[in-house]
């Protein structure tokens, strides 16, 4: 009789496989956020893309001359695309692909991310943001020879927002692992 029931509920086969319970979704703040930091780094990329392309964006003409050559501009090109993408793995903090990897991906597609494998690294990231950037608002009390008045204003303009990078990722790094602390035990067992 019990064999009838399954074969009436499920007349392809063998009963699906549970789904996980529905995560908790992040608060509105911390996709916002997520959001910002990845527009946090885009004006320095464009900035630095500018220079790949030959345009002294700001710099005087001798300042200009040591970024005018292939190792820069591929050093350049190279920081400008990975500062955008470290950004927009922030949104994987407040995305489901943050919490279950992305079934497309080769062997770990469909599994569950582990929380401190996304906490850890955020967090450290978020830290050294927060140092490297830390001084920056003090752009303008140094001198800046290599560069024209209106290229050191424009720099210290773009520069700027990259201060609150760390502090943001920070929040939404603190804002996941809440989210997701209870889900670390049920990981514990996963393949």
């Amino acid at each position: 009789m019990e064999r009838m029931r399954t074969r009436k509920e499920h007349p392809t086969g063998p009963a699906p496989t549970p789904t996980p319970a529905p995560s908790i979704p992040p608060p509105r703040w911390a996709v916002r956020a997520a959001q910002l930091i990845t527009l946090l780094a885009l004006p320095t990329g464009l900035w630095r893309l500018a220079m790949v392309c030959g345009f002294p964006s700001g710099y005087t003409e001798a300042g200009f001359v040591p970024f005018d050559t292939p190792g820069s501009k591929l050093w350049m090109l190279t920081l400008s695309v990975a500062c955008e993408l470290l950004a927009l793995l922030s949104l994987g903090l407040v995305r489901p692909w943050g919490e279950t990897v992305p079934r497309w991906i080769p062997v770990i597609g469909g599994r569950p991310v582990r929380p401190l494998a996304a906490v850890v690294p955020a967090a450290a990231g978020a830290l050294a943001l927060t140092a490297i950037w830390a001084a920056m608002p003090l752009w303008w009390t140094y001198p800046h020879a290599d560069l024209t008045p209106t290229g050191r204003l424009l720099v210290g303009l773009i520069y700027q927002p990259l201060v609150l990078w760390g502090p943001l990722l920070g929040a939404v790094t603190v804002s996941y692992y809440r989210r997701t602390k209870g889900s670390r035990t049920a990981h514990t067992n996963t393949p």
